[in-house]
C-alpha cells in the first residue's frame, strides 16, 4: 500500500485487527473506542477499506465457524509489518514535532 493512500482509518482498522480477528461490526466498534470516539466508520467505507487492505494482502478474510453469514477479517503479517512501519513514521513525526514546538516556547 502507497504511503499517500495510508489514511488514519486503515491505520486503525489494521491496528483493530492487530488485537483480533473481528467481523465488520466489530472492527467499526474497535476503531471507535481505540480512536476515543474520533473514528465512526460507516459500513460503506469500511468495506471499501477492506477491499484494498485484502488486495494489498495486508488482511484476509476468514470462514466464521460460528455464524457463516458473518465475514471474519484477520491482519496478515504483511498488515502487521506495514503497520509497524506506519507506527515507526508516526513516531519519528511526533519526535520532531515535540523537538521543534518545545524550542518555540
Amino acid at each position: 500500500m502507497k504511503a499517500n493512500t495510508f489514511t488514519e482509518q486503515t491505520y486503525f482498522i489494521l491496528l483493530a485487527l492487530a488485537a483480533e480477528s473481528l467481523h465488520g461490526y466489530g472492527i467499526i466498534k474497535k476503531v471507535e473506542v481505540l480512536s476515543d470516539g474520533q473514528i465512526v466508520l460507516a459500513a460503506g467505507t469500511l468495506y471499501g477499506v477492506l477491499e484494498n487492505l485484502k488486495k494489498t494482502n495486508l488482511i484476509e478474510q476468514m470462514q466464521n465457524q460460528e455464524d457463516t453469514r458473518r465475514k471474519m477479517y484477520r491482519i496478515t503479517e504483511l498488515g502487521k509489518q506495514t503497520l509497524l512501519k506506519e507506527y515507526t513514521k508516526l513516531q519519528q513525526r511526533c519526535f520532531i514535532s515535540k523537538q521543534i514546538l518545545e524550542k518555540g516556547e
